[in-house]
């Protein structure tokens, strides 16, 4: 449980402010893709997938960093990396 925290509160972070920077620039209903289909969505809907876009690749990039380092510190604790 204390992992998924670890992952997902600075993702959650991360995913607000990347939205506030990228729809400070781009109206919802300016974005394209997926066949149009964004284009037929609410504001608010545009908002809701990026939002959670968002958070999903943060939280996919948090949990890489972790792994890795783990994955480091067992080296170092073994003696096997320099």
């Amino acid at each position: 449980m204390r992992n998924a925290l670890t992952i997902l509160w600075p993702s959650f972070l991360v995913a607000g402010v990347l939205e506030m920077l990228v729809f400070s620039a781009v109206q919802p209903g300016d974005v394209r893709g997926f066949g149009d289909a964004l284009a037929q969505m609410s504001p608010i809907g545009v908002y809701t997938l990026a939002f959670f876009s968002f958070w999903l690749i943060a939280a996919v990039g948090i949990a890489l960093a972790l792994g890795l380092a783990a994955q480091s510190r067992d080296l170092d604790a073994r003696g096997d990396g320099r």
